[in-house]
């Protein structure tokens, strides 16, 4: 039987012991654990990749603990502006949503995209007006409204600043997921509420193709989190891919190569989770921490926080 695997991520950065409490830590390793579950079953009952990764960045989410749909951040506006991508490796579809509002779950929006042969990224009221006509779940402001969230806002708009989704933990709380289906097929998706105070329609790598999402069968699947600035410059999730495809390194060499080489240079800060075409999975990240999981056929489930 062709072996399967889902790789999770909930965001990197600064995430160390001393900040998290028993309680908020173990909250983490449960929405880490029931997202790769809901993927996992996706997968053990011969599911897609694709309907795999979508499941499991649809939880996260769900949850008010990831910068992504119900816990997204504020945008200097007092909004959120969400974004969210996904691609298949088959054929190397894609699906990308950008500055949209009041959709539910903006992956959901990003996988209808990539099934319409007509497009690939849609951003803003388009966009809405897009998932409108769908039928997908549309909600108002005040299902995103989070007490945490809106007193980072406030604290960062009184100080002038755009600041990270925690700005003591230094932490991006974007989601993704990688996946390796039975039928051999890679998928990756991502989603993100962005930095919060954003200006000027700010959008950063989460939902372009190639710097924060990619899947080829021939090589990789990838999820990025990080400063997306840094991300999109070193088109981060296209290049492990290409020096694997091109230069022939391994997985886990390419995934080094990356992280630990070109965006320290830049100093671009954060990480990726990727599988690749035989199952072999790689957490790779320069920050002190990255919310993280991973489960499949021949790979027990485990959730991880640290270093």
């Amino acid at each position: 039987m062709q072996k399967y695997i889902i790789a999770i991520h909930g965001g990197a950065g600064t995430i160390l012991k001393k900040h998290l409490s028993l309680e908020q830590e173990t909250a983490y390793h449960e929405a880490l654990r029931e997202a790769l579950e809901l993927g996992h079953e996706v997968l053990n009952k011969k599911g897609t990749a694709i309907e795999a990764v979508t499941q499991a960045v649809e939880s996260m989410e769900d949850s008010p603990l990831f910068n992504a749909g119900k816990g997204a951040v504020y945008s200097n506006e007092g909004k959120n502006e969400m974004e969210a991508s996904i691609m298949e490796g088959k054929n190397l579809n894609a699906g990308a949503v950008a500055g949209i509002s009041n959709i539910k779950n903006p992956i959901q929006l990003a996988k209808t995209i990539l099934h319409d042969p007509e497009f690939v990224y849609l951003i803003g009221h388009g966009a809405e007006e897009y998932a409108e006509k769908r039928k997908l779940d549309k909600v108002s402001s005040e299902y995103f409204r989070t007490k945490f969230r809106e007193e980072q806002w406030l604290a960062a708009k009184s100080e002038g600043k755009v600041i990270l989704d925690h700005d003591a933990d230094k932490k991006f709380g974007t989601v993704g997921a990688v996946a390796l289906d039975s039928f051999g097929d890679l998928a990756a998706a991502t989603s993100t509420g962005g930095l919060t105070n954003k200006k000027y329609g700010r959008i950063g790598d989460s939902s372009v193709i190639g710097s924060g999402t990619y899947a080829n069968n021939n090589t990789c699947a990838i999820s990025c989190t990080g400063y997306g600035e840094y991300f999109l410059r070193a088109v981060v999730a296209y290049d492990v891919a290409c020096l694997m495809d091109y230069k022939g390194l391994s997985l886990a060499d390419a995934c080094h190569e990356v992280v630990m080489g070109k965006l320290v240079k830049m100093r671009g800060e954060g990480g990726l989770i990727a599988v690749d075409a035989k199952g072999n999975y790689q957490f790779s990240f320069n920050s002190e921490g990255m919310y993280r999981g991973v489960v499949g056929s021949e790979v027990k489930l485990g959730t991880y926080i640290f270093k």
